[in-house]
């Protein structure tokens, strides 16, 4: 009898379980297709690296331990899982002809049954003793959640301790099975008659749990235990360092951006599904750190939220109105009624604050932090196309800098005609124009100036130093001049997809008529979009960026001996070159060939490093709610009692310059790294 009510049990929450799971497939077909199936081989590192190895959950070494201790106990807990469902089904049922690989098996049970008691028991006292900040964010259903899926692993494997201790005790355990921790609870169960009973309780309470857990997960919070596999594996192969471009010659397309869940892609809408609510993204976000709206975390939570409310109503109209059994096509679907109304509701506005879209730095610290490798970044800048594109909604002070690229293809009120002002008074800075053919094929390199390069007065002094060192090296460089345009990158990053694409387009016809091949650049906007974007715009070259330059040059000796300057420097990483390309060696490097320089770092450093705040179009807009940013950054690196703040882009340059001027830290520079260079190898001429 046990054995059926069993298997009826068993069918009813399989059966469940995969009707739960393709109504969450049936969601996901809302979303626009997305290509996420080739190179297999690297997916499935990628799931071996993140998922299975817990690599970026190991960025935080105890919340990582703890959760590894779970999560590794539960896979090595599968095979006790299929052997309780063999045992339910089959009179006998087990896994103990495995012969020794089966005493393995139930010796690693055992010793992870422990460790993920030991885990749950921690994970609660991170929660509700410690405290921890990143936890406390939570409403209370989130809270009531995480709790339960805690109990619920704690019941799961005490049951099996209990299970295989009574089986045990009333000498009823398989062949090869050996089990530490059973046989120290065996004695616990003496009677063999009350283990018995013991026993058939604690297999009950063991795999009906399973199932009722199993069936819990798709209308919980903690989704994730069964996306996040699958959204790893799905996860971008690039680096973090592109947006997708719009295809404007398509013309059958009517809809730029994104507005609602129909307009995010299949990934980004299990991206959704798979947010594990753990705040990582949240506790690193330099906008929320220091008192904004935006929440990472929360964007994302409320994607799928709506992606709840507005899916159903898509995938039964598109039944209704295609007559095919519920294929779904969500775009097609939008025009026709909604039985549950969430047509009377948006995403942008009802369920994403359109305000925290527009505080987003695109740092890309939450994509860093994420452990299931969420995209956060570009779902943001999908909104803005939308808000920008379609809507017209948008920041006063983004029109200004749209115009004035639009007007003088840089986001400032500066002519066209002044763009190489800087280089007026320097006879070897000469532009590809006044360059023949033939010189221009034995160029080492083609210097992009960029905008802040060209007319912030503080930065035309290192555009001018990086000339000066490259000089001095004997670079055989050239410049555009007027015919540098802005590269797009603040355009593109505030939603203006259209008017970025305009900016490409031109300077890869200038740079393609030049056949460039290097290219140099002072600026990690211009670099990253230069190196990862312009490729998908027929403007394929090598790209480095200055810190790179300079450390190749010292290497090769082609800077000459330079003279101690006896400076304390901390470096701020900008986010362009670190996080967006993993460059966060050369320009410490290049410090470090400096005598006399000591270098101190600040305490969020490289990957961890946190933003200037003017990234993402921030430079142009204004910070109106909580601390600016780079006030924040500012006073870290004071902290470190360096004399020099050093940096490696024109907009961190700015927010660190304007930030010791509010603290007015007297004895304090910021400097370029090229000027720090530079006045080290003119004290050793």
């Amino acid at each position: 009898m046990k054995h059926i009510i069993f298997a009826v049990v068993f069918v009813a929450a399989i059966a469940a379980i995969v009707w739960n799971s393709w109504r969450l497939i049936k969601y996901l077909q809302v979303g626009k297709s997305e290509n996420r199936f080739k190179a297999v081989g690297e997916r499935i590192g990628n799931v071996l690296k993140v998922a299975i190895g817990q690599s970026k959950l190991m960025r935080d070494p105890i919340a990582g331990a703890v959760h590894a201790m779970i999560f590794w106990g539960f896979l090595v807990l599968l095979a006790a899982v299929v052997e309780s469902i063999l045992e339910g089904l089959i009179p006998g049922g087990n896994i103990a002809w495995l012969g020794p690989i089966y005493s393995v098996l139930t010796i690693s049970q055992d010793v992870f049954c422990v460790l993920v008691l030991v885990g749950v028991l921690w994970a609660f006292w991170r929660r509700y003793v410690q405290k921890v900040p990143r936890l406390q964010n939570e409403d209370k259903s989130e809270s009531r959640d995480a709790s339960l899926i805690l109990v619920l692993i704690g019941i799961i494997v005490s049951s099996l301790l209990i299970t295989n201790a009574a089986r045990e005790a009333a000498g009823h355990e398989f062949d090869w099975a050996v089990r530490p921790v059973g046989m120290l609870l065996a004695p616990l169960f003496s009677d063999p008659a009350t283990a018995r009973i013991l026993f058939e309780a604690a297999w009950w309470l063991h795999i009906v749990t399973i199932l009722g857990f199993m069936n819990y997960l798709p209308f919980s919070k903690h989704l994730h235990v069964m996306t996040s596999v699958p959204n790893v594996y799905f996860g971008t192969l690039d680096t973090v360092n592109k947006l997708q471009p719009i295809n404007f010659e398509d013309e059958t397309l009517e809809q730029y951006g994104v507005a609602d869940i129909e307009h995010f892609t299949w990934k980004q809408l299990l991206d959704g599904m798979t947010c594990t609510h753990c705040g990582r993204c949240t506790s690193v976000c330099p906008a929320n750190l220091t008192g904004k709206v935006l929440n990472p975390k929360e964007i994302i939570i409320q994607m799928h939220e709506r992606t709840l409310d507005r899916a159903p109503d898509l995938i039964a109209m598109a039944a209704a109105k295609n007559g095919n059994g519920g294929d779904v096509n969500g775009e097609a679907a939008a025009t026709v009624a909604f039985p549950n109304g969430s047509d009377q509701r948006k995403l942008i506005g009802d369920f994403v604050n359109p305000e925290a879209l527009w505080q987003c730095t695109t740092c890309m610290a939450c994509v860093q932090e994420c452990p299931v490798m969420i995209e956060h970044v570009p779902a943001i800048v999908d909104m803005r196309r939308n808000l920008v594109m379609m809507e017209a909604d948008f920041p006063p002070e983004a029109q200004s800098a749209f115009q004035n690229i639009e007007n003088n293809f840089t986001p400032w009120a500066f002519s066209v005609a002044e763009r190489a002002d800087w280089a007026e008074d320097l006879d070897y800075v000469k532009t590809m124009a006044q360059t023949d053919e033939e010189e221009r094929e034995n160029l080492d390199c083609l210097f992009w100036v960029g905008c802040a390069g060209s007319y912030d007065d503080r930065y035309k002094k290192v555009t001018r130093t990086f000339a000066e060192l490259m000089e001095m090296a004997e670079v055989k460089f050239r410049i555009l001049g007027t015919e540098e345009k802005c590269t797009g990158d603040p355009a593109r990053r505030l939603g203006n997809e259209y008017l970025a694409q305009m900016m490409i387009q031109m300077n890869v016809e200038t740079l393609n008529q030049y056949n460039v091949k290097t290219i140099v650049t002072t600026c990690p906007h211009c670099f990253n979009t230069l190196l990862n974007e312009y490729p998908d715009f027929g403007g394929k070259y090598e790209v480095l960026h200055h810190t790179h330059y300079i450390d190749k040059l010292i290497k090769t000796g082609r800077i000459k001996k330079m003279s101690a300057m006896q400076h304390k420097v901390t470096y701020h990483d900008s986010c362009y070159i670190g996080r967006y390309n993993n460059t966060y060696d050369e320009p410490r490097s290049a410090l470090n060939e400096v005598p006399g320089v000591e270098l101190v770092e600040m305490g969020r450093n490289k990957s961890r490093g946190l933003c200037c705040g003017a990234g993402g179009g921030q430079m142009y807009l204004e910070e109106t709610e909580g601390k600016r940013v780079n006030i924040e950054r500012t006073e870290e690196a004071l902290g470190t009692g360096a004399d020099t703040i050093a940096t490696a882009c024109p907009f961190c340059m700015t927010m660190m310059t304007d930030g010791v001027k509010n603290k007015e830290a007297e004895g304090v520079a910021v400097k370029d790294v090229a000027e720090v260079l530079l006045e080290a190898v003119k004290a050793g001429e």
